[in-house]
């Protein structure tokens, strides 16, 4: 069993239809009820860990096999001294649940239809109603149970997954369980990590039950934390060997995105950084950053060799006018990071759409960071659709555009054309805040003007895993409930 967290290693994340499979495959060389019982064992084991003074542990189960897991924790909590009461919400309709129903009488469990006494602060509630098993809004009396354990003082440990939360898109289903924490069995599910995946699992643990899945192709990865950085400095290098970024936009009103972006880049160590300012009375220095060579005019002013040499970041705060921009950079830029306006400008304009399309066939790669809504914009689809099911539109995403992806948000996902996509492992709320997407954009630009990979794509593929994963660990490592986007950038630059 381990605790997930920022630094977990890749890991693979299987939906419902898959982990049925594995969970199919997993049952046929095991004596009856084995599953299971590990399944119980690995919950008791945790609820112990967490809360070992707990005066009473209530398990409120449903009638599928996530309530005999339930049920079967319970049998082996009262066996390890804790007074433990069993919530039946149902009679058992899982043969191997029915099992655990049948052994837990034996063992004088006490199993009430409802609760027969208060939980205090120190207590544990174990969630084991639905599991994976959700498929619609939660009614009834299965409803009214998830609203009071979400009522509850104590901890809540979830077995699999919160109840009433989408295992494949993070999504609540009604009314859906909050955890404390989460341990999932046999799989991880990429619910539990995306959209209101996080904000409903809590802690989450994991535990394979000694079923080895490394044979099985995934539906996404989770992690981030092993991508590698850009390549150790030589004594003998000097800034011209660290690429030089150009950044474009800061359109009137919004020179402070491009500044941002700038900032950042300098931060992940590119040789130098040029900021093009959209706005033709912006100021000719950056004062905070001097390092920063504001250079008006320099997409127009540039030769197709010097974009092609150049990793170039446009759209942060670019306005209106960042589409003039656009078709220069679109055909001549060899590495190209798409952002806000730029996006934006994108979506409304096919002949752009097209260009940006056309960019892989010449071996020129791109990375696009849109939020939700620009991700929606780009779809033509609403942005509830997008956060439905944030998997789907990444790669969809992707292979409509033919560039690596970062859908931003909570669980920003990375995807790429003929890639299985990526859930980052790190980040938190603290990031809701201005500017943090231009860091990102600015140090994704930054550090992939330092690679050296002869390949585009997987160049752009690493550098936006890393990238986005190093944004989201500075924002854990601060500590911080609100992080500003200039402190994140000093943050991000304690390597």
């Amino acid at each position: 069993m381990r605790r997930l967290n920022r630094h977990c290693p890749d890991l693979p994340l299987f939906d419902v239809a898959h982990t049925r499979r594995i969970e199919a495959a997993a049952l046929a060389p095991l004596p009856a009820h084995a599953l299971m019982q590990r399944a119980g064992a690995a919950v008791a084991r945790l609820a112990l860990a967490l809360a070992p003074h707990a005066r009473l542990i209530r398990i409120v189960t449903g009638t599928g096999n996530n309530g005999g897991d339930g049920i079967d924790a319970a049998i082996r909590l009262q066996h390890a001294g804790k007074a433990v009461e069993v919530i039946l919400l149902g009679e058992p309709q899982a043969d191997d649940a029915r099992d655990a129903l049948a052994r837990a009488h034996d063992a004088g469990v006490p199993v009430h239809a409802a609760a027969t006494s208060a939980l205090g602060a120190q207590d544990l509630a174990i969630d084991a109603l639905l599991g994976i098993g959700a498929s619609r809004a939660a009614e009834g009396s299965l409803r009214e149970a998830i609203a009071a354990l979400n009522a509850l003082p104590c901890p809540v440990l979830a077995i699999d997954l919160p109840s009433g939360l989408a295992a494949d898109t993070g999504q609540p289903l009604g009314e859906a369980v909050r955890a404390t924490h989460t341990l999932s069995l046999l799989t991880l599910k990429p619910g539990l990590f995306t959209a209101a995946g996080r904000d409903h699992a809590g802690t989450v643990w994991f535990d394979d039950l000694g079923i080895d899945t490394a044979h099985e192709q995934p539906e996404a990865w989770l992690g981030g934390a092993a991508t590698v950085a850009a390549p150790a400095r030589r004594h003998a290098q000097h800034k011209g060997s660290f690429g030089d970024v150009a950044v474009v936009g800061g359109a009137p009103g919004m020179g402070g995105a491009a500044l941002l972006a700038g900032r950042a880049a300098l931060a992940a160590g590119a040789g130098r950084v040029f900021v093009e300012m959209l706005d033709a009375q912006a100021l000719a220095l950056d004062q905070a950053r001097p390092e920063l060579m504001l250079r008006p005019g320099w997409s127009r002013h540039a030769d197709p060799a010097t974009l092609a040499r150049s990793t170039v970041v446009c759209g942060c705060g670019g306005g209106e006018a960042v589409r003039t921009a656009l078709p220069a950079l679109l055909s001549n830029a060899a590495r190209l990071v798409l952002d806000a306006d730029a996006l934006n400008a994108i979506a409304a304009d096919e002949s752009l759409r097209r260009q940006l399309r056309t960019r892989a066939s010449r071996a020129q790669a791109t990375v696009i960071t849109p939020h939700p809504l620009e991700a929606a914009r780009l779809l033509a689809c609403a942005n509830t659709a997008i956060q439905a099911d944030r998997l789907a539109a990444a790669r969809r995403l992707a292979d409509e555009l033919a560039c690596v992806v970062v859908l931003k948000g909570s669980g920003s996902i990375v995807a790429a054309p003929g890639r299985v996509p990526c859930i980052n492992a790190s980040g938190d709320a603290s990031l809701a805040t201005a500017g943090t997407g231009d860091v990102l954009a600015g140090w994704l630009g930054g550090h992939w003007a330092q690679r050296d990979e002869a390949d585009a794509l997987e160049r752009a593929w690493h550098v936006a895993r890393h990238a986005t994963w190093w944004h989201g660990a500075a924002a854990e490592a601060a500590a911080r409930p609100v992080l500003r986007a200039a402190d994140l950038i000093e943050q991000m630059a304690l390597r």
